[in-house]
């Protein structure tokens, strides 16, 4: 190699590893916004109905995502930085309620409301059907007890009632 062609190839070199130096760069800041948007989705804006520090665009947001990006950039945790929230606006300020305390209703609530409702809607289907234990009830002789008659003749469903729901159910055909 001459000497021109390494006088070349220094700065080549140089200028490769100085972008390769500023697409690090870029990269770093670039994962540094997505943390902080990480952080401050997890925090409700204090002055803002329903919107969280992330979303809203008020100066309070605004500056709150500051000092989340100075906190990460000093290398501070993300839970260390939300502690840091709570400790200046309460536990209000947290996005998602803490599982622990009453706030643990909120969790375990919708849980035992659909527990809740299919046991009661088993219970009704049950006695809706006529079953109580899923077993048909036995006589005191000790066998069980014998099907109803065909005829209709025990239990009260004689040619009265017979007449009656045929003539219920020929008023509904009508319609």
């Amino acid at each position: 190699m001459t000497a021109r062609g390494r006088g070349t190839l220094l700065p080549a070199t140089a200028a490769a590893l100085l972008l390769l130096a500023l697409a690090a760069a870029a990269v770093w800041a670039a994962t540094l916004d997505d943390r902080v948007y990480a952080i401050a989705s997890r925090l409700m804006c204090p002055v803002c109905a329903g919107q969280t520090v992330a979303e809203s665009d008020s100066a309070v947001a605004r500056e709150m995502r500051d000092v989340i990006r100075a906190k990460l950039q000093a290398g501070e945790t993300p839970d260390a930085i939300l502690n840091f929230f709570v400790g200046q606006f309460g536990e209000s300020v947290l996005a998602e309620p803490p599982r622990r305390g009453l706030s643990l209703l909120l969790y375990l609530g919708p849980a035992a409301g659909v527990a809740g409702g299919l046991a009661i809607a088993v219970l009704c289907i049950r006695r809706w059907t006529g079953r109580s234990g899923g077993r048909p009830a036995a006589d005191p002789g000790g066998g069980a007890a014998p099907p109803p008659p065909a005829d209709g003749a025990a239990g009260g469903a004689g040619a009265a009632e017979r007449a009656r729901l045929a003539r219920e159910l020929e008023a509904r055909d009508r319609f």
